[in-house]
């Protein structure tokens, strides 16, 4: 193993104070920061509890969390990138072959689905199909697009929902089956998409209604509930050291040149501009000239990578366990996190 460089105290100290004065705020229950290299074990932080339900227990490395839009980089992109014949720019249905010829979301293609430029309408709603007998895939193709594809860079979940229906497709197994197994390999031994058993190391997520229960075990995406907790956009429930073992995984991957490795390289290729000096590579948000590639979860989660440097960073909190605006309280965080990871050590 080679010797990649470690992180200093400087670069994590911000990144634990703001954790700290999260939980002390009451932004969030509690959460875990956890950081290392390719070649060295991960060090913790953590802060607060997992949640009042779940008494004092405090959130560590193998507390379960929702993870969300993590499920995009942790499930759907690296299954896609197993998948070494398909064909990133033909259209979706080439393989989704009952499409009918006039559904406009048939000529979306894949990469187009993993840039957020596939023009598919932007709100998911899949509330909205329920008892047509229609197959999922050729109702959300049979919806007009918003924009040409490849036009224009807008987050779009029902991309990836239908990513993950083209896996199934793909290979005649269930999205669940291929990811179950590719976190076998990966020893990612808690991954698994919900929902899960209640338990004091599982993080409670929202209360819908008021004096009701919270969504404790279950997706909190209400789309990935519909389709019963699995689907290429969310329902994956992970722990902070499942996701430091995937980061290192796909950190040593790509030093060692292995198909992996070369997937998440020509995934840090940009396609398209979010902002000004960040790019939406396939699945990952692109940064700092294509050395930092990251993801969030709508839940309270994060996953950071720095490919070069051989470092990774990981965030796990339930922030919509007090607030749905979570986006706002968690932007501090994450901009420090992102800090950390961007400065050299």
């Amino acid at each position: 193993m080679t010797n990649a460089p470690v992180w200093t105290p400087r670069q994590i100290s911000e990144v634990r104070d703001c954790l700290e004065l999260m939980t002390a705020d009451g932004d969030v229950p509690g959460g875990v920061v956890g950081y290392g290299t390719r070649d060295g074990e991960p060090v913790w932080l953590s802060a607060g509890v997992v949640a009042p339900e779940c008494g004092d227990a405090r959130p560590g490395p193998e507390t379960l969390y929702d993870v969300a839009s993590l499920t995009k980089v942790v499930s759907t992109w690296p299954l896609i990138g197993r998948l070494g014949s398909l064909d990133l720019d033909a259209p979706i249905r080439d393989i989704l072959t009952h499409l009918p010829e006039t559904a406009p979301g048939g000529r979306v293609t894949v990469r187009q689905i993993l840039s957020h430029t596939s023009g598919l309408r932007a709100d998911t709603r899949l509330d909205q199909y329920r008892n047509t007998g229609t197959d999922l895939a050729e109702l959300i193709c049979r919806e007009d697009l918003i924009s040409e594809p490849g036009a224009t860079h807008r987050y779009i979940n029902r991309g990836f929902i239908l990513a993950g229906l083209l896996l199934a497709t793909a290979t005649g197994r269930r999205l669940d089956q291929l990811a179950a197994e590719l976190w076998q390999e990966m020893n990612m031994r808690a991954t698994t998409y919900g929902p899960v058993a209640r338990g004091t190391n599982v993080a409670p997520t929202e209360q819908r209604l008021p004096g009701a229960p919270r969504l404790w075990g279950l997706p909190h995406d209400d789309n990935a509930g519909l389709l019963g907790g699995v689907a290429g956009h969310a329902g994956v429930f992970s722990t902070p050291g499942d996701l430091a073992t995937y980061a290192v995984a796909l950190l040593r991957a790509r030093a060692d040149r292995s198909p992996l490795g070369r997937w998440l390289d020509r995934s840090l290729t940009p396609q398209a501009t979010i902002e000004p000096g960040v790019d939406r590579g396939l699945a990952w948000i692109v940064t700092d000239q294509g050395r930092v590639a990251y993801h969030h979860g709508f839940t309270g989660t994060s996953l950071y990578l720095a490919p070069d440097s051989g470092r990774y960073l990981v965030i796990c909190t339930n922030a919509v366990y007090h607030h749905q605006d979570n986006r706002t309280r968690l932007a501090p965080l994450r901009a420090l996190a992102l800090k950390a990871i961007t400065d050299e050590p």
